[in-house]
């Protein structure tokens, strides 16, 4: 990192990580990921004090313009000034800021300013004097993305609506403990930014599910729209993430994973440098043998665009001594969603063997993976490419299943991860109960496909299933 940063805020736009500020630092800096460089933004104004502080990416539904995204920076207690700013952001790295800046086309863009209402009067989100927002955390939800749910000392839960500028709910969480410094991500589909919404058409009723975590406290928040009520439910917490907050996590499809944390067990505390993975739909724990190369607390995670990599940004290793590592990780380290199996299918067959093979493999294995019928279409489409594109570099370059997509892409069929072995030993043994069941009578087909299967399964191996590996970049 440019500068040593803890307690940071961190939000992804495309192949950049903006870093926004920090505990007592208030340069802002734009990651390129593809790049792998760093470059000045801006700086908060000196009268503002950074402190546990909070950014969130607004959505705004009637923006077109997909080079401009609207940050929202809030915070502060009643020892520090409290701020609520936003920033409007055009890439630093492209061409645009530089042909704009001749014509004065965007004034006040890539810099902090006064966050205003309708008729252009500031507005200071948690102005009351029981608002302590060191350690916040806020997430965007709500059917028009204009919502904003804030989790905050010492037990509080609070829903600011940003078109009319004013809070509509307050309420305190079942918990004995503080919080701050925690967890809280949307219960959504794509894991990061909208949560989920549940429509009940007979009752028009709108639900949106956010998941905390702090220290033993563990709770599901569902929030009715309609009646402006929250409910809450309690969620197993294992006994050895439970002392530990100021963590760093990150929210993937069904799972969460948490990296470090702080205990605050006398003079010096505890740091960890342990990782940790919650399942949401089993609500299971688990932790990882591999951690990180060093106690970490009061770091950020956050996943790429491709969600395939999580970079860990800033933190203490240690009560005085704060850290310019940023580190990087492959999701797979931590996702076993993320190793897949790849199945080649021979020209010949139809596009019903193909099916059945699918379905077979599904039930065999009680996969728990979405399927839509576009799939075998986009197989049958696919087979005739795959040869000429059956090389490393394309198996390494395009053929993975993102989460997040509902579609697979061009090149990619995929129903599980396993071992060459494996495969063998589950169509070897079943290739009667195949040709039996489904009609399968192509004897050479079945053993091609075998082997075939096996060598591609093979190069798999070799490019997914590496050793453990996280990457300091600086």
């Amino acid at each position: 990192l440019p500068i040593p940063l803890s307690e940071s805020q961190c939000v992804l736009h495309k192949h950049e990580i903006l870093i926004c500020g920090g505990y007592q630092q208030r340069a802002c800096y734009s990651y390129h990921i593809l790049k792998n460089e760093y470059k000045f933004i801006c700086e908060y104004s000196s009268d503002v004090e950074l402190m546990g502080h909070c950014v969130v990416k607004l959505i705004n539904n009637n923006n077109k313009d997909i080079n401009e995204i609207t940050l929202l920076s809030f915070g502060g207690n009643e020892r520090t000034k409290r701020h609520t700013l936003v920033m409007k952001y055009v890439s630093i790295w492209s061409n645009i800021l530089d042909i704009s800046n001749k014509s004065n086309e965007l004034n006040n863009y890539n810099e902090w300013i006064p966050f205003t209402d309708n008729h252009n009067h500031p507005i200071i989100i948690g102005r009351d004097q029981d608002h302590d927002y060191r350690g916040m955390r806020a997430v965007i939800g709500g059917s028009n993305n204009h919502l904003l749910f804030i989790t905050y000392l010492d037990d509080n839960i609070s829903v600011f609506d940003l078109n009319t500028f004013r809070f509509i709910k307050r309420n305190t969480l079942p918990t004995n403990n503080y919080i701050q410094y925690h967890c809280l991500v949307s219960n959504s589909k794509n894991g990061q930014e909208q949560g989920m919404v549940k429509t009940n058409q007979e009752k028009n009723k709108q639900n949106y599910q956010m998941l905390l975590f702090c220290c033993d406290t563990g709770l599901s928040i569902e929030y009715d729209e309609d009646n402006n009520t929250f409910q809450f439910h309690q969620l197993h917490v294992c006994d050895d993430i439970a002392p530990f907050y100021k963590y760093a996590y990150v929210c993937i499809n069904d799972v969460i994973l948490f990296f470090g944390g702080y205990d605050w067990d006398g003079d010096e505390g505890i740091f960890s440098k342990s990782v940790y993975k919650y399942s949401i739909g089993e609500d299971k724990w688990m932790i990882f043998q591999n951690t990180l190369s060093s106690t970490l607390r009061d770091c950020i995670a956050i996943l790429s665009e491709e969600y395939n990599c999580i970079h860990i940004i800033g933190g203490k290793y240690d009560k005085k001594t704060t850290v310019s590592t940023h580190l990087k990780t492959k999701v797979r380290e931590w996702d076993s969603s993320q190793l897949v199996m790849f199945i080649y299918f021979d020209e010949i067959q139809s596009k019903n063997e193909i099916k059945c093979i699918i379905e077979y493999w599904l039930r065999f294995l009680k996969i728990k993976l979405g399927w839509i019928d576009d799939f075998y279409t986009i197989i049958m489409k696919c087979k005739a490419q795959l040869n000429k594109y059956f090389s490393l570099e394309s198996l390494k370059n395009e053929t993975y299943f993102r989460p997040g997509l509902s579609k697979p892409h061009l090149l990619t069929f995929i129903i599980y991860y396993t071992t060459p072995k494996k495969i063998n030993n589950l169509f070897f043994n079943n290739k009667n109960i195949l040709q039996r069941k489904y009609r399968l009578n192509h004897r050479k087909t079945i053993k091609k496909t075998i082997f075939l299967s096996s060598i591609f399964i093979a190069i798999c191996n070799i490019i997914l299933a590496y050793p453990f590996v996280i990457t300091k970049i600086h």
